[in-house]
């Protein structure tokens, strides 16, 4: 159920020829489906770095264009710049932002990589996750020797590239296409402009840690003269740090940069620093994200505190982040707003055309003669509102007197369900919107034998979308019923009506979605899809109902011997 997003970072070499810049930024636009964050171009580097962020296979396909309009527009027999580089394209990382894996995003720069190398003529090397050998994890040694080592480079077994021919590309070079996580640039605000105490704890969190002193107290270096590093105590991994002045701010930071917030997360680097900073009788008075960050990273935070307090994390997304927010002290030097500094909300701003209405708003759209929304939106959003009841059943029974042993079952349904409550909810217009490309598909040229053609694969493509939306609200429903059966089971007695509405909407939501697969599924011509999806939703379907005809007898049971005690 989760939004799918990757972040692509190409690095283009040029930076100075503007006209160039803009026609591949406007390349990458035109792919559609992605949003461009952000284009740094640096005239003394000559190189220019994208930013942008989307689907998986609109940010194939946007890399895609952005890495033929390259070839196209930049001549490498005439490039010089300040930076490293071997290709027109010199790096193209996918970086898994939300609902997307680290092995989807692989499969990602290989499709990517095997297209530019037939289509496009490029020798392709994959680097970091993606990378297939340990020598080419790291880009710095695939670049050894630059664009101008390539000729003889291509001639070696072992330089052989993924991707393409091993014959030299004059006018393109070669490209790196790999996987790397999300690098969050962090800053951690000092009540004090002292600059050695900030490098002294950046030098106690970093990964490479502090240079190593012998006996004498003097550094310890290796055969080239260079200080040997050891790790610290304090040491924390995928972290680089120093620290510096910020006249602006008129205090000291400790500034990061978190190469992987999944292994040294924000809260974690902030609370560290705390420590650090008390030690030597300093206090650490806020601090900044530069640049994007995913959400995840601020809802880990937000339950992190939460946690801290002992308070019930089971709470909305929006809550999450504003305790993350107030937390990590993140609007000290400039206001925090999450529609700019969150990546999924530059991406998808505000909430869609459909949930963003009123609930008076809402029906008269359902009861107008336009055909969406529809069933399919209507079971997304009863699917919702169970998994919304059930977490509202968990937030009334955590902490209440009689229920402590079942505190921890409260807040995992608590921390599931606002989660689903959001998938289902963004479900209702992605179906919506599914029905409208499946109206624009019918509308394609059909003139041609080519426009025919290229019609069909559309409708095609429309239509098995369409059915895995459904599908998706499906799986969604179960997941529901599950939150609904805790809820009935463990919840809080005075809210057991609630916990079996949340069971009667998750069993009718997955019933909705069940007919819109099914109607869905007819326009599908390809047979062996239709019979694997058709089986998936009617196991789904059996879950559901099943789980659905089980707690409607208990909740009826226990509500009628609830009533006939009041009445004896």
């Amino acid at each position: 159920m989760a939004e799918q997003l990757v972040e692509c970072v190409p690095n283009f070499s040029e930076g100075r020829d503007r006209a160039v810049i803009d026609q591949i930024v406007d390349a990458i636009r035109r792919s559609g489906g992605v949003e461009v964050l952000d284009v740094d171009a640096g005239a003394a580097t000559n190189r220019t770095v994208v930013t942008f962020v989307g689907p998986p296979e609109q940010a194939l396909a946007a890399a895609f264009a952005g890495i033929r309009e390259a070839a196209q527009g930049i001549d490498m027999r005439q490039h010089r710049g300040e930076h490293a580089r071997q290709g027109a394209t010199d790096v193209c990382p996918f970086v898994p932002l939300a609902g997307v894996s680290e092995s989807e995003a692989i499969t990602l720069a290989r499709r990517l990589g095997e297209r530019v190398g037939a289509e496009l003529g490029i020798p392709v090397y994959l680097y970091g996750a993606a990378a297939t050998r340990p020598s080419r994890v790291a880009l710095v040694d695939i670049r050894k020797g630059e664009y101008e080592a390539l000729p003889e480079k291509l001639q070696q077994p072992e330089w052989a590239p993924d991707f393409g021919e091993p014959v030299f590309n004059p006018r393109s070079g070669a490209t790196v296409i790999g996987v790397r996580p999300f690098l969050i640039a962090y800053n951690v605000n000092l009540n004090s402009r002292n600059v050695k105490l900030a490098k002294d704890i950046g030098l106690a969190i970093r990964e490479t840690g502090r240079p190593r002193r012998d006996a004498q107290g003097k550094f310890v270096r290796d055969a080239q003269g260079n200080p040997v590093l050891a790790p610290t105590p304090t040491t924390l991994p995928c972290c680089r740090a120093t620290g510096w002045l910020i006249e602006e701010y008129g205090c000291a930071q400790v500034t990061m940069n978190l190469t992987d917030y999944r292994v040294t997360s924000l809260h974690q680097a902030f609370d560290t620093v705390c420590q650090l900073a008390a030690a030597q009788g300093a206090r650490v008075t806020g601090s900044e994200i530069v640049g994007l960050v995913p959400r995840q990273a601020l809802l880990e935070a937000g339950r992190h505190y939460l946690a801290q307090q002992q308070a019930f994390a089971g709470v909305s997304m929006n809550e999450l982040i504003r305790t993350a927010v107030r937390s990590l002290g993140l609007s000290e030097v400039a206001r925090f707003e999450p529609r700019e500094k969150i990546i999924e909300e530059r991406v998808n701003p505000g909430p869609g055309r459909l949930v963003g209405l009123t609930v008076q708003g809402w029906v008269e759209e359902l009861a107008s003669d336009s055909p969406a929304p529809g069933g399919g939106s209507v079971a997304a959003l009863c699917g919702s509102m169970a998994a919304g009841l059930a977490a509202m059943v968990a937030a009334l029974t955590h902490g209440k007197k009689g229920y402590e042993e079942v505190a921890a079952e409260m807040r995992r349904l608590g921390e599931e369900g606002h989660p689903l409550k959001d998938a289902l909810l963004a479900a209702v217009d992605r179906d919506t919107d599914a029905f409208n490309r499946i109206l624009d598909a019918t509308r394609l040229p059909k003139t041609t034998a080519a426009e025919q053609q290229h019609r069909l694969a559309a409708l095609e493509a429309a239509n098995q979308g369409a059915t895995r939306v459904p599908l998706e609200v499906l799986t969604g429903a179960v997941a529901a019923l599950r939150l609904a059966d805790t809820a009935v089971r463990q919840g809080n007695a005075n809210s057991l009506s609630d916990a079996g509405v949340a069971a009667l909407l998750g069993e009718a939501a997955a019933c909705g979605a069940f007919y819109n697969v099914l109607i869905n599924l007819a326009a599908v011509g390809d047979a062996p899809w239709r019979a694997a999806t058709l089986q998936q939703a009617r196991d789904l379907l059996q879950q559901a109902q099943e789980q659905g005809a089980t707690l409607r007898t208990e909740v009826l049971r226990r509500l009628e011997e609830g009533l006939a005690k009041v009445g004896s």
